[in-house]
């Protein structure tokens, strides 16, 4: 069967698990952004919940680009590319981690091509200016985020949070909590910081609670 056709006839509610997907944005690998995703996921599973893993920076895809084939097809068929590995489990898991270091104030180029491609699950009505809702909500979605920046006052880290803030909760997401860390850049320096680490893995068990309640 066509990748493409699976994904449309895949897609409903009754696929959904209480699963949470752990979604890494650095391209750098064994870093800090990977050492946080792995303690939060690690919290989750504590609390006995399925959970999975992904680094974007393993996958070949492209940025939206705005053809609005999705809005007939409900998924993306405009580009056929490492997103279409992604979509199952961005459906089917009820909750999802993001973790992103911050690159010029905002998040990296990965994660924002990643947010973008989500837009597929977005309706429109044929009004102006358009109304929208997405094929996510009511769904008991939740979502946690996580930003690593290398200097210590948070107007440093700029918009990474919100960035990734924004998108997930128009698409239905409650999103439980964020995770900022300041002040660290060498590769995986964050394992050094104890607080931190148990400060993600109790976030990561507070999400478990959250999807289980």
């Amino acid at each position: 069967m066509d990748a493409q056709v699976f994904l449309q006839s895949s897609f409903n509610e009754q696929t959904l698990k209480p699963m949470v997907l752990g979604v890494g944005g650095s391209p750098r690998k064994s870093g800090n952004s990977d050492v946080l995703l792995r303690h939060i996921l690690k919290g989750v599973k504590s609390s006995r919940l399925e959970t999975q893993s992904v680094q974007l920076r393993d996958y070949y895809y492209q940025p939206c680009i705005g053809c609005e084939k999705c809005r007939k097809d409900k998924i993306c068929t405009g580009l056929k590319d490492g997103m279409t590995l992604l979509y199952p489990l961005i459906y089917q898991s009820r909750g999802l981690v993001l973790v992103c270091p911050t690159h010029n104030y905002n998040i990296t180029a990965w994660m924002k091509a990643f947010i973008d491609r989500l837009y597929c699950f977005y309706d429109f009505e044929n009004t102006r200016p358009r109304k929208w809702s997405t094929r996510m909500q009511g769904q008991n979605r939740k979502a946690l985020l996580a930003a690593v920046a290398e200097q210590e006052d948070e107007y440093d880290m700029g918009f990474t949070l919100e960035a990734m803030h924004r998108p997930l909760k128009a698409l239905g997401y409650e999103v439980i909590g964020h995770l900022p860390v300041l002040g660290i850049f060498d590769r995986g320096g964050v394992k050094k910081n104890e607080d931190v680490l148990a400060k993600a893995e109790q976030l990561g068990r507070e999400l478990a609670t959250a999807l289980k309640s």
